[in-house]
């Protein structure tokens, strides 16, 4: 009985201690320590995100919008914006996705996404986080140097920082095959990458828009070190059919990492669908999965962290986040303190 009661007090005082550094965080105090220096190097150790202590880290952040010349999105790649959620959000991690398809986009305006995603990154850099440098294309495979050339930049300008996570392919179509299309792409780009940069995560998107991992765990990349492939949901659309999945690929010894997630459907529209997204946040938090959540940017749809007429210049006040911007701002800001209750 006596040991009981200790696990019981053990537990409210660490309830405690959470819901006090919650309150901290809500007053837009930083942190001493920031996410950079608690983990360090992270790696992937039997199938799970680690830091430099080998204990699991599960990050939670923001993602960007898409960073296309003239789109909605572009102006909010600063480093106010980093630093904003950062300091006033808790965010431990932020995905810059850097737009690889269409006009005003890396493969027409090359310099102006590249100049976008490099202010990202040093942002994260100086604010002590993590940061997703996303190939952010349906196409990939149909644009292979242009990839192999900018991560091979971008690994010679950040491939020393712990600070950075590469993702080489965001979503690929339902209709391109795993093992002929998305495995032999992401071979190369792994080499380019591997062939400056040893350590720092790789994130490797599959088949179906991020959602066949159960694919990508009967044919896995092999003999390459800390990658983990990419799980995309949305709370609207996407239920208990592709948590299965993703267990199936946990279960085969597969590392996930959550690098695009929503509240509400997969078109970006429609009411935010809370049952679901709190059945998909228990699923993360006991698997220790990392996650970044869409988006921020101020276009009229549900998805968005802004209200349409928000200016783009943070900080923003709480009446600029929509319905689905307050709701993530209490789940991010809440992220660390929760997982390590239940650790």
């Amino acid at each position: 009985m006596e040991n009981t009661v200790s696990r019981i007090d053990a537990k409210k005082a660490l309830q405690a201690v959470a819901v006090a550094l919650i309150f901290i965080m809500s007053l837009g105090v930083k942190a001493t320590v920031t996410p950079v220096e608690q983990h360090g190097q992270l790696s992937i150790l039997d199938g799970q995100l680690v830091g430099s202590n080998s204990q699991k880290v599960s990050l939670a952040g923001p993602s960007l919008f898409w960073s296309n010349n003239g789109w909605p999105g572009a102006k909010y790649y600063t480093a106010q914006t980093v630093e904003f959620f950062a300091t006033q959000w808790n965010a431990s991690i932020i995905r810059a996705a850097m737009a690889a398809q269409g006009e005003g986009s890396y493969l027409t305006d090359p310099e102006d996404n590249r100049r976008r995603v490099e202010t990202v990154v040093d942002a994260a850099i100086d604010n002590g986080i993590y940061v997703i440098i996303d190939w952010h294309s349906h196409h990939a495979e149909q644009n292979v140097d242009r990839a192999v050339a900018f991560f091979t930049a971008m690994a010679a300008k950040y491939g020393q920082s712990p600070n950075v996570i590469y993702e080489i392919y965001n979503e690929p179509l339902r209709e391109t095959d795993w093992h002929t299309v998305i495995k032999p792409y992401s071979q190369k780009l792994i080499a380019a990458i591997r062939a400056i940069d040893s350590d720092n995560i790789i994130l490797v998107g599959t088949q179906s828009w991020s959602q066949d991992v159960d694919l990508a765990a009967q044919d896995p990349l092999k003999e390459v070190d800390n990658i983990a492939y990419s799980l995309h949901f949305y709370a609207g659309t996407h239920k208990a059919d592709l948590r299965e999945k993703a267990q199936v690929a946990l279960d085969a010894g597969l590392a996930l990492f959550v690098s695009e997630w929503g509240t509400v459907d997969a078109t970006g529209d429609g009411d935010i669908d809370r049952e679901s997204t709190e059945q998909w946040l228990e699923f993360m938090r006991d698997n220790s999965l990392s996650h970044c959540t869409w988006s921020v940017v101020n276009k009229n749809e549900k998805s968005a962290i802004l209200k349409p007429k928000t200016v783009s210049g943070a900080p923003w006040k709480q009446d600029d986040l929509t319905e689905n911007g307050l709701y993530l701002k209490e789940i991010i800001s809440q992220w660390s303190a929760e997982v390590s209750i239940i650790e």
